[in-house]
């Protein structure tokens, strides 16, 4: 139980700081601490598998794209356009969620398994009870999951195919050896003109 508060404490501290760092570097390492302890609380339900799959999958390649991303996006170099309804929005949103939280946590008031129960459950998290337990019980969560990193995607595309300013194509003339001016050419960044 003392591993599972300070587990819980050091992942609600990697969430914040997901949330509130301005660096998004920052932002994505801290998302690394909550992955890893969120690892650590599977190995002390002895969900060894499930531990492994979080570190290898999420911590390594999801965090790797995730890296990725924020290098192609150029985060910290681009201006932000102010949007003043936003802030207000997210704060009612947030307190509305923790709210919601409070109460579900305080109404439902439903005793804990037996620690036979949820080691039958977890059958020690081997890849043929999470299977079976995903694509039976959780199969219409696990296409809303497919669906909503579609939308992440499309959302990081229509974020890159917006032209950045110093590779937009610039129109020179170029000088002949006769010294008439020939027809427009479009200069790059980093091209000598």
């Amino acid at each position: 139980m003392v591993a599972f508060i300070v587990l819980g404490a050091l992942l609600l501290a990697a969430g914040v700081g997901v949330v509130t760092l301005r660096q998004p570097v920052h932002a994505a390492l801290s998302l690394v601490g909550g992955i890893l302890a969120l690892a650590a609380m599977y190995v002390t339900l002895e969900a060894h598998f499930l531990a492994a799959i979080q570190v290898i999958v999420y911590a390594g390649a999801v965090m790797v794209l995730f890296l990725f991303v924020i290098m192609l996006l150029n985060v910290g170099s681009t201006p932000t356009r102010s949007l003043p309804w936003l802030k207000p929005v997210a704060w009612v949103t947030g307190l509305l969620a923790v709210a919601g939280v409070a109460a579900v946590v305080f109404m439902v008031q439903r005793p804990l398994p037996e620690l036979e129960v949820v080691q039958a459950a977890l059958r020690g998290g081997n890849a043929d009870a999470i299977g079976e337990s995903l694509f039976s019980d959780y199969l219409l969560a696990f296409h809303l999951v497919g669906v909503l990193l579609l939308v992440g995607i499309l959302g990081a595309v229509a974020l890159v195919q917006q032209a950045a300013p110093e590779t937009r194509a610039v129109a020179t003339r170029t000088a002949t050896p006769d010294g008439e001016g020939a027809e427009p050419r479009p200069v790059l960044a980093g091209e000598e003109s």
